[in-house]
């Protein structure tokens, strides 16, 4: 919670730092540029999440990877979205595949760690 907040703090201080080296304008153009590219980028690998999700459903598969992947360019184009150099990068590591993969994974043994540590709960709960 308290990185939320200090997020938009560490992203103005960045934007004034390299308006300082680059230039202002300089600055604002690779905002923009960069809002702009998530967009196209959200747009078109998005698409392509979706169209493997449903081929995969339509196979009979269950598409929890393609899924997963979906989510990661969802969030990825947003971050693109929002100004600021901090989120820029962390959109692009998400967007971009072999980065992506190690994401998902992390972010997958997170889950089953969570998940792991609630039925350890809940079973030592149970036995009271």
């Amino acid at each position: 919670m308290i990185s939320l907040l200090l997020l938009p703090l560490i992203e103005l201080v960045i934007f004034l730092i390299a308006g300082n080296i680059i230039g202002i304008p300089e600055t604002l153009i690779i905002a923009i540029g960069t809002g702009i590219l998530g967009g196209i980028l959200l747009k078109k690998q998005g698409l392509k999440a979706i169209r493997n999700v449903q081929v995969q459903i339509n196979q009979g598969i269950m598409p929890g990877d393609a899924i997963l992947d979906s989510f990661c360019i969802l969030i990825g184009g947003l971050l693109l979205l929002f100004p600021g150099f901090l989120t820029d990068i962390a959109g692009v590591l998400i967007l971009f595949p072999p980065t992506r993969r190690i994401g998902k994974n992390l972010f997958i043994r997170n889950i089953q760690r969570k998940l792991q540590k609630r039925n350890r709960v809940t079973i030592i709960h149970s036995y009271k």
